[in-house]
């Protein structure tokens, strides 16, 4: 069995939705994984907004406003007057329960579940559309299977165990069609996998049933070598390595959620990258090899800070490094980047929500420098220690460009620079000169 994970410019129009059946296969066994429709859970993000505020008004206005688009959408959708009353009594609920919360004390609680609604209904949808043109499908809803722990992990036994007591309910059935993002948390209530969440879906549920292959359907052909959107003469990558996925994907490569690889890659599961406006592209193959004596690819991530502590008390300390780790610990905010000498050390966070608290405590260990607007651009390749002059290039593309930090030596799969965001574009676009062409 195979898993498709369709994203929201896939289904972000009628028309989209119903060419999904060139991709899908109704005779092959699968299973659908629907993101929202393109623009609804920012929509819904603006309606929980305004609820936490206490602006009623504001969340009815935008409420009325998806309910207008999605009127539209139904009527394009389906072609019979019971397809359009069934489409029409789902709008009808959904926008309902939105309403309902008006009346309702509104919490971190409700917001997941007003978060939630955007794939229900995408997904109702689908399979309201399957049954009016005749194509058998089984909705299976996410919210019965898939669950994270106390630490917003996915459980994967569990949603291995729930999902197959749903499938074998329906052992003559193919299509089975579900939602992305969406779970249930350690206490039972609605919750999401976070932002980009479809794709960690489709890799959850692909570990979870040992499937055959996952792939993720966007709208570019495959994971390129560098931003398309940013220079000229990018190509698609035909393979990589789960290790080198994953760091592109943490590092700003958009077309893949940075968590989703490690599920498939745990599981032995391989993951395809392709795209529904050219589904015969071949796409990018993401798996347990790779082509070795490479640089595959370069991303960039941005919003990133960087604070350096310097002290004396760390010539020749131990368990220095241990207290200043403690203090981003505590307040749950993750480092991507650290670089170190005998008396300093700088790291880079890209979660600045308890940014004061951690450096008024940082300040008792030293002097604590911040700089703010940097991006981490990371070249992705084959960057084992017998390799040589890889990373000679990669600096001499750049000799032009000051350099914050440079993390070399932690994976064999990367080197990390950290520039000012201003010279980011000068900096994507020398490396992709100096590597690529």
């Amino acid at each position: 069995m195979k898993v498709l994970k369709f994203g929201g410019t896939s289904v972000g129009s009628p028309d989209r939705m119903k060419n999904l059946l060139d991709i899908i296969k109704p005779k092959n066994k699968q299973i659908v994984v629907l993101s929202a429709v393109s623009g609804t859970t920012n929509s819904l993000l603006e309606i929980s907004q305004a609820y936490l505020a206490e602006d009623k008004q504001k969340a009815s206005d935008l409420i009325s406003a998806l309910k207008a688009k999605y009127e539209i959408f139904i009527k394009e959708l389906f072609s019979s007057d019971e397809g359009y009353e069934n489409g029409k009594d789902l709008i009808d609920y959904h926008f309902n329960l939105l309403s309902s919360f008006a009346n309702e004390l509104f919490t971190a609680i409700e917001e997941k579940v007003i978060l939630a609604q955007g794939e229900l209904i995408s997904t109702t949808l689908y399979h309201i559309y399957l049954t009016e043109i005749g194509v058998k499908s089984v909705l299976l809803p996410a919210l019965d299977f898939m669950k994270i722990d106390e630490d917003n992990e996915p459980i994967i036994p569990f949603i291995s165990e729930h999902l197959k007591v749903l499938l074998d309910q329906y052992p003559t059935d193919i299509l089975f069609i579900t939602q992305g993002y969406i779970c249930r948390n350690s206490f039972g209530e609605i919750d999401n996998l976070r932002r980009g969440g479809s794709d960690y879906t489709a890799s959850l549920i692909g570990a979870a049933i040992a499937a055959e292959e996952v792939q993720i359907w966007t709208d570019i052909d495959g994971m390129h070598n560098n931003d398309p959107r940013i220079v000229k003469g990018t190509k698609p990558i035909a393979v990589l390595s789960f290790d080198e996925a994953a760091e592109l994907a943490y590092f700003g490569a958009k077309i893949l959620h940075p968590q989703s690889v490690f599920p498939a890659q745990k599981y032995k599961v391989p993951v395809r990258l392709l795209n529904t406006m050219e589904p015969d592209a071949p796409g990018t193959l993401i798996t347990n090899e790779s082509e070795r004596g490479k640089i595959k690819s370069i991303a960039a991530k941005d919003g990133i800070t960087a604070i350096k502590i310097q002290s004396s008390r760390m010539l020749l300390a131990y368990g220095f490094l241990r207290r200043v780790f403690e203090v981003f610990e505590r307040y749950k905010t993750p480092i991507d980047m650290i670089t170190t000498s005998e008396v300093a050390v700088s790291v880079t966070i890209d979660e600045t929500q308890h940014l004061d608290e951690i450096l008024k405590e940082l300040n008792s260990f030293g002097t604590v420098e911040v700089d703010h607007n940097q991006t981490i651009v990371c070249v992705v390749g084959d960057f084992g220690v017998e390799k040589h002059g890889f990373a000679a290039r990669v600096l001499e593309a750049i000799k032009h460009i000051p350099l914050r930090m440079i993390s070399y030596g932690g994976s064999s799969y990367n080197i990390s620079l950290l520039v000012k965001n201003v010279d980011k574009v000068e900096v994507l676009r020398s490396l992709h000169n100096r590597l690529f062409e």
